[in-house]
């Protein structure tokens, strides 16, 4: 694998060359410093440019010609990332020695299409799609408390600190939707262009003086911009006093979601003893909480854990019955406890190390991972693959025990099933 990067001014263009792949996989990223108030409108913007644009104005349309490029896909995804909204486009096509010449130079004009050439009229978006897409938003944002897992999460870190971006509801708000117009849509569009941070991934068995080539034709982008906020969320102390908050639910289950703050952690802490530790916790079905709370007690259905490493937090999730919700927390509370005094064998963290390898190993099985693996490498300064397993395989006792006492449960929700 043949890793280059190339500053062209107003964006990164990052070049993987892998001839494990048939397809080539093409992956714009959008960055831009997370508003509240713009959360919204970002995801409505990013669903409805995939589905019409310029010179194919229907759904069918670009569906049609997705055929016609040997079943390209299109898709898009946003996510927050510490401080900032990352908003990426992908395209997977077949390499052209399986499909026809030419295929992958179509494909990429298509896609620069959906992205740079939307369907708009006298500076607003079409209205026949903007309302389809503004009703859809609207039912799935309607239907938030259908996921409880997801709900019960969001509403623990909306105690945890309202005003910090970690409790921003990535999916967006009712209220920003009503407020939405054609306009005001293509104006905010005008301003993603203008202002986000561009990077521009290529990963397959390319030639790198042709795809830069096309690449330059095809992504019109032309602003100089750079980051000026750093990623990781600024650290903040625990509550003096730990918030533990209950909601009813019409429900026969209870999701209990716990808000631990991390602080003082060293880079490499966070990126590697803080890995294990959360492994050997709760990060699979070999975990201390895995193995005392649901196995040998039967008080949860699930539980796991996973850090939040831009946000200092480490969250733990259960589907448990609301009676056994003291106990759940103090077995949790006990747990990560015993690991503060050392109490972990020499077998858990070595089977901690093996599951965390194996799942580096995998990212190699897929050209998005590698793609994302590279970009926190550029963004983050993290390290490459190989090097992240090495200094994970020598990640100490003392290492883990050490993070272990920088973790603290801050905020403690439960959403109760009254039905149970």
């Amino acid at each position: 694998m043949e890793y280059k990067v190339k500053d062209l001014g107003s964006y990164k263009l990052h070049l993987i060359k892998n001839s494990d792949f048939k397809t080539i996989r093409v992956k714009v990223f959008f960055n831009e410093p997370i508003k509240k108030d713009k959360i919204t409108i970002r995801n409505f913007l990013a669903s409805l440019l995939v589905l019409s644009n310029e010179k194919y104005k229907t759904k069918r349309q670009v569906a049609l010609k997705c055929q016609d490029l040997y079943s390209c896909g299109i898709g898009y995804n946003i996510c927050r990332f510490g401080n900032y909204s990352n908003l990426s486009f992908s395209m997977d096509v077949l390499e052209d020695k399986y499909t026809e010449e030419g295929n992958f130079k179509q494909a990429l004009e298509f896609f620069s299409d959906i992205i740079f050439k939307p369907n708009v009229v006298e500076n607003a978006f079409d209205e026949t799609y903007f309302n389809i897409v503004k009703n859809d938003a609207r039912v799935a944002l309607n239907s938030l408390k259908e996921d409880k897992g997801r709900y019960s999460t969001i509403r623990m870190l909306e105690a945890m600190d309202k005003n910090s971006p970690l409790s921003f509801r990535t999916s967006g708000y009712v209220e920003d939707l009503d407020n939405i117009t054609k306009e005001s849509l293509y104006e905010y569009y005008k301003e993603m262009l203008d202002n986000d941070i561009v990077d521009i991934f290529v990963i397959g068995n390319i030639d790198f003086d042709e795809i830069e080539k096309l690449i330059r034709l095809y992504f019109p982008v032309k602003v100089y911009k750079k980051i000026t906020l750093d990623c990781r969320l600024e650290e903040k102390k625990s509550n003096i006093k730990r918030v533990v908050q209950r909601e009813e639910d019409d429900s026969n289950q209870s999701k209990l979601a716990i808000g631990c703050r991390c602080f003082g952690l060293s880079d490499y802490e966070r990126s590697y003893p803080l890995t294990i530790y959360n492994i050997i916790l709760g990060g699979g079905t070999n975990s201390k909480l895995f193995k005392e709370v649901r196995e040998e007690n039967s008080y949860c259905y699930y539980i796991n854990s996973v850090p939040n490493k831009l946000d200092n937090l480490l969250i733990i999730r259960a589907g448990i019955s609301r009676v056994n919700f003291e106990s759940v927390v103090r077995m949790i509370e006990d747990q990560m406890i015993m690991i503060r005094r050392g109490k972990f064998t020499d077998f858990d963290m070595e089977e901690a190390k093996k599951m965390y390898v194996s799942a580096i190993d995998e990212i190699k099985e897929s050209q998005n991972d590698i793609i994302d693996s590279y970009y926190m490498m550029e963004l983050l300064g993290v390290d490459d693959l190989e090097t992240k397993k090495k200094k994970m395989l020598e990640v100490t006792r003392d290492e883990i025990i050490a993070v272990s006492k920088k973790i603290k449960i801050d905020t403690i929700y439960l959403l109760e099933g009254v039905k149970e």
